[in-house]
Parts: C-alpha cells; sequence; structure tokens
C-alpha cells in the first residue's frame, strides 16, 4: 500500500500509516516456471548447459518438451498449496519469465500452469504475487535470470517494449483475480554495485562471450524510468487496491525521492536481504556478527525506507556458511565451480540453534516493514548423496519447517 505524497495516508484502505497495519507471510514458488540448475539439477543432465537459455539448445525439440511438461506437473500441485496454508503462509511468489505467453521461440510458454495457481490460490486462501523473473538478453547476468552473464536488455528498446507487453498482458489477464496481491514488475534488475560485488562476469560466466559483449549494470536512471513507465502500463487493467511492486536493484536507500506524486498509489518496495551477500560485503561467518549485520543493515535500513514505501524482503532464507561448516564464499554452489571438500562437521542440535537463531533476527528485521516471501518453498538437489551440498537444505522452506528450524505460523 503505497503513501501518498505526503505519507500520512495509505489509500486503500483509508487508515493512517501507523494503523494499515499490511503484513504479507508468503514464499516463493521458485524453480518452477523459472528454471535454476541448482534447484533441480536432473533438468540438466546430458548437457552443459547453466542457465535456461541454453538449455533448449542444447536438447532435442521433443527431449526439452517432455523434460519441461513433466517438471511443471509434478513440481507444484494443489497439493502444495494445501501444504503452503498449513504452514501460515498466506501468498506465494511465484517467478514466471518473459516467454510465459508462449511467443518466444525455443521457449515453453507456462500460461496454462499460472491460471491453475490462481485456481488453487483462491481455493485455499492464499494470494499470488506475480513476479516477472527475467528479461530477453538478461536484466542482471544471474543464472536465475535465465542467461548466465549476459546483461544487456536495458540496452535494446524492442525488449523493454516487450517486457512492457508482458506486463500488460499479466495485468489484463489477472488484475481482477480475487486472488492476485500484485505484480512485480522485474526481479532483481542489477546495478552498479551490486555488479561490482558479485563480480557477475566471473562468477556467472557466458555461455557465447560474443552475445555477452556490452554486458554491464542497469543504471538507475533507466530503471527509475522503466518503473514508471510499466506502472502506467499496466495500472490501465490492475486495480488501485492491487499491488505494484518495483524491486530495489539492490540499493535500498535509492528510492526515497521515487514516485512522490499522488497518482502512484500501492507501490511497494521489494528488498532482497542473504546473509551469504552479507559475507561476500565482510561479514565475519560468526553468529554475533550476523545478528549485527541484520540490525545494522536489514532492519535499520527497512525502518529508514518505509517511510516512503512499504517494504517487503522478496527473498530470504537461513543459508549461512557457520551452519555449514565452512566458507561458502558468499553461497557459491558447486554448480558455480566452486570447489570445496565441505564436510558435515555442525551436528543437528547446532545446526537448529544456529539457524533458529538466524530466522528469528530476520524476522524481526521483517517486521520493520511489510512483509517477507522465503526463497523457496522447495528444491530437488540432493545434499546428501551429491558432495558438496552441505548446508544448502536451509534454502528450502519445506525442510526447514520440517527440521524445526522455522516456524511459519
Amino acid at each position: 500500500m503505497a503513501f501518498l505524497k505526503e505519507q500520512q495516508f495509505c489509500k486503500a484502505c483509508k487508515k493512517e500509516r501507523e494503523e494499515c497495519g499490511m503484513y504479507v507471510k508468503g514464499v516463493n514458488l521458485g524453480n518452477w516456471l523459472v528454471l535454476e540448475k541448482w534447484m533441480s539439477p536432473a533438468l540438466f543432465e546430458g548437457t552443459t548447459a547453466e542457465d535456461e537459455y541454453n538449455l533448449p539448445r542444447q536438447l532435442s525439440r521433443e527431449v526439452y518438451e517432455a523434460r519441461i511438461q513433466i517438471h511443471r506437473s509434478e513440481y507444484i500441485t494443489e497439493r502444495d498449496f494445501v501444504s503452503i496454508k498449513a504452514m501460515g503462509m498466506e501468498a506465494v511468489r511465484i517467478p514466471v519469465p518473459y516467454f510465459i505467453f508462449g511467443d518466444r521461440e525455443p521457449f515453453i510458454g507456462c500460461i496454462r500452469e499460472l491460471d491453475q495457481a490462481f485456481n488453487w490460490a483462491e481455493r485455499y486462501g492464499l494470494e499470488i504475487l506475480i513476479d516477472l523473473h527475467t528479461a530477453p538478453l538478461g536484466q542482471n547476468g544471474f543464472d536465475n535470470g535465465g542467461i548466465c552473464g549476459v546483461c544487456r536488455w536495458s540496452q535494446e528498446p524492442e525488449e523493454v517494449e516487450f517486457v512492457f507487453s508482458v506486463l500488460e498482458r499479466l495485468a489484463k489477464r489477472y488484475g481482477t483475480r480475487k486472488g492476485l496481491w500484485g505484480i512485480e514488475v522485474l526481479n532483481e534488475p542489477i546495478t552498479e554495485n551490486a555488479w561490482k560485488l558479485m563480480d557477475v562476469p566471473s562468477r556467472y560466466p557466458a555461455a557465447d562471450p560474443e552475445m555477452a559483449k556490452g554486458s554491464g549494470p542497469n543504471s538507475l536512471e533507466f530503471l527509475k524510468e522503466f518503473y514508471c513507465r510499466a506502472y502506467d502500463r499496466i495500472r490501465q487493467y490492475l486495480p488501485e487496491e492491487k499491488y505494484v511492486v518495483i524491486h530495489d536493484g539492490f540499493e535500498l536507500l535509492a528510492w526515497k525521492d521515487f514516485m512522490r506524486e499522488e497518482k502512484y498509489v500501492n507501490v511497494v518496495l521489494d528488498t532482497h536481504q542473504y546473509l551469504m551477500m552479507a559475507e561476500a560485503a565482510g561479514c565475519a561467518q560468526e553468529m554475533e556478527a550476523y545478528k549485527d549485520y541484520i540490525e545494522e543493515h536489514f532492519k535499520k535500513d527497512i525502518r529508514e525506507m518505509r517511510q516512503y514505501f512499504p517494504v517487503i524482503c522478496g527473498e530470504w532464507c537461513l543459508f549461512n556458511s557457520l551452519a555449514c561448516g565452512c566458507d561458502t564464499k558468499g553461497g557459491q554452489s558447486v554448480l558455480n565451480g566452486v570447489e570445496r571438500s565441505c564436510e558435515e562437521r555442525v551436528d543437528a542440535e547446532e545446526k537448529k540453534r544456529i539457524y533458529r537463531a538466524v530466522a528469528e533476527a530476520q524476522l524481526d528485521a521483517w517486521k520493520e516493514g511489510s512483509g517477507y516471501f522465503y526463497w523457496s518453498y522447495k528444491l530437488l538437489t540432493d545434499t546428501v548423496n551429491d558432495r558438496g551440498w552441505i548446508g544448502w537444505d536451509s534454502w528450502d522452506l519445506g525442510r526447514c519447517v520440517d527440521f524445526g528450524w522455522f516456524e511459519g505460523k
């Protein structure tokens, strides 16, 4: 519920901001409609592809279609919506690709699956945040952006316009659905500081260096213009009580002077905060250091920015190197080419103590804002039998709940 220019009232509920009480608890349905190799390695077997862009280019059409269709039909089902509700969650954030409508070969559209998700959500009392998770030619160069090492989308006006068209079609199709919480116009468009911190070209090397030429971070100026135009395009079909969500580009404090005009209603600022990013930024891999970082950065910054926007943490998890028992180099996986001989050094009780402590600290930070979505609901990585995945089960909310690391209710 974005605040008006004077920052006095929430336009949706007509209450003063302090009395509004907007707070959402949710989980991401990651790796369902947007693939991430580390979350489901078997889908990529027999290829050298590290991302969704290259997967269909290394498989026959028949094999690719069969893998995708089976994955989508089995990875998330009606039963999962029942389980998510039972966990105490109120909403799901569903990452969708730019080819969701099936108009970008060789990819297969997935609008039917999103239709099913809305029916399930409405049946079981959940809401959906549609998250446009990828853009053609990449908005961040991450594997989760669909194409590793390539970040040229914002440099291509035709592809920017294509993204607007996708957002418009999503808003038109779902804008009046009871189950719609909102639409996030683009996931994690990277800006300069995060590009350098993540060392994107090295961490996510491009399969085609020629295609990656000219890649670089998006400017804040471009993102601000894009967000304003996206808002105008989707508000034609999106009722004012539904939220338009913008990502902070990994610069949470950079948006204080943005969208202050009265026409911008119910705009929510999304920030993604991971302890692995804190480690990459120099946070010591110790419990007190984690707590201090959460207090001084996550909590403090959200408290500061809530004066301008409702702030949600759209992605976070319990993963940290302390519980892994080794330095994960800022959360790099075996699929990122990181060689490590990480063995199980932390016993079950100590691991539970660590995870419950970081869960409590982070949940306390999100309460400074307007809610959260855990990343992610599930993954198919075998963290027991496949070497190198020690600790990665903490990305799976279902496992975290079952192990007693996280209490959703």
